[in-house]
């Protein structure tokens, strides 16, 4: 029996009629599945919504095992990004959009800055005129 939706990660009945389809079918041949993969893609939403490690899934989603297993394969079979891609098609669409988008849009300033880019590339040297991030207010001003 699956269980009641109680967290606010939970999909929808919406939501999952239109996600379960876009979901491998079960392996076959073997034994039958234990737990709903409703419940299994909830508790993957909880984990990605809250951040708790997958030792710590409530006790009310299938054991944590599972449901690292499923996210592991799926991963692996990139899963998620197929449907995070066939999502956002869905969605451009009803919006009367291309499917796909055309373009993409970076913005150097936010990268430039970001803490995983070097700071040589960053554009911040002393004959720019900006102050490197590490000085303080004192050393920039002489």
């Amino acid at each position: 029996m699956p269980r009641r939706p109680t967290y606010p990660s939970d999909l929808t009945d919406d939501q999952w009629a239109l996600i379960e389809p876009l979901l491998p079918p079960a392996n076959t041949g073997g034994r039958p599945e234990k737990h709903p993969r409703r419940d299994v893609v909830d508790a993957i939403g909880y984990v990605v919504r809250t951040g708790c490690s997958w030792r710590h899934l409530p006790v009310d989603f299938p054991p944590w095992q599972t449901v690292y297993w499923y996210f592991s394969r799926w991963e692996k079979d990139r899963v998620t990004e197929q449907v995070m891609a066939a999502l956002r098609r869905r969605v451009r669409t009803a919006q009367g959009r291309e499917g796909e988008p055309s373009a993409g849009i970076i913005d150097s300033q936010s990268t430039r800055g970001a803490d995983t880019v070097g700071q040589p590339t960053r554009g911040l040297t002393p004959d720019s005129g900006h102050a490197e991030p590490d000085m303080s207010r004192e050393e920039a001003r002489i």
